[in-house]
């Protein structure tokens, strides 16, 4: 199943995304389940889809606007460096752990939106990831029991100032400029993904591939993420953890190449859909 956030006639809404359709699910439903968080709480994907394609309304994407797949996360974690090829290019030594850090909700940006470049840097990279879904909240989840955790799976462009990242060993300010992370365009549910590790991973530039690999070359995998992380973070339904971008983000190119004012970037992953969004620039 594939899912859906958007924004219609005012509201915030979300639904199922059916035969290149939204099905909304009916007023009594959003009622009891204002917006894809809560249905993840309630463990009520089944019912979302029974009540959508009974009741809903048909909506053409068209007349939408997207919305981040997952609006209002509690947690929106992302791990760097976790391909080969991505630490090859940053000449950084391997690590033990995982390396996380976190980035705040308003840094999120939904599928066709224009993501803006700050004024102030010329040194804006695309960083094109698979990130995944709590849909069953956890402390302590062993590595064998984590894809019980997990509702589903997204493509992410944590879209980086480059500059802003390296002003200190900090990653923060960076990675937190507002709009800069589209996530979408569907969550599609886990149970429609076989094996994770089969799909791959492509980001262009203005249809020119830029990053390509297989997320079965992540350094630490899903397993080990999601025991990892919740050993010292409770996680939840809704939170969203990005799990690191591939080699060949333009910052570590020669000459480096970064984006600019129209400049159009997708991030593809098989069978998750294409993350659209073109580049502006803010005032």
């Amino acid at each position: 199943m594939k899912l859906v956030s958007f924004a219609t006639t005012g509201r915030s809404s979300y639904g199922v995304v059916r035969d290149d359709q939204y099905l909304e699910p009916p007023t009594d439903f959003r009622a009891a389940f204002p917006d894809l968080v809560s249905v993840l709480a309630a463990g009520a994907t089944a019912q979302l889809e029974q009540a959508a394609t009974a009741r809903g309304t048909r909506i053409a994407p068209a007349s939408v606007k997207a919305l981040p797949v997952v609006p209002n996360p509690g947690k929106l974690i992302c791990v760097g460096l976790n391909y080969k090829t991505h630490v090859a290019e940053t000449k950084r030594p391997d690590s033990e752990y995982p390396s996380l850090f976190i980035r705040f909700n308003d840094t999120l940006a939904a599928h066709e939106d224009v993501v803006l470049r700050p004024t102030f840097s010329e040194r804006f990279d695309w960083e094109g990831e698979l990130a995944f879904v709590i849909g069953k909240g956890g402390r302590h989840i062993p590595r064998a029991q984590a894809f019980d955790h997990i509702a589903g799976y997204t493509c992410f462009n944590d879209i980086s100032v480059r500059d802003w990242q390296r002003h200190t060993h900090q990653f923060t300010p960076g990675k937190n400029f507002p709009g800069t992370g589209p996530l979408g365009p569907y969550l599609v549910t886990s149970d429609e993904v076989a094996d994770v590790t089969r799909l791959t991973l492509e980001t262009r530039l203005n249809g020119q591939v830029m990053q390509h690999a297989s997320i079965a070359d992540l350094i630490f995998d899903i397993p080990v993420l999601v025991e990892y992380i919740s050993r010292f973070t409770p996680l939840s339904p809704g939170d969203v953890i990005a799990t690191g971008t591939p080699g060949g983000v333009g910052d570590r190119r020669e000459p480096p190449l970064y984006m600019k004012q129209g400049d159009v970037v997708e991030v593809e992953i098989t069978g998750l859909g294409v993350l659209r969004n073109r580049i502006g620039t803010a005032d």
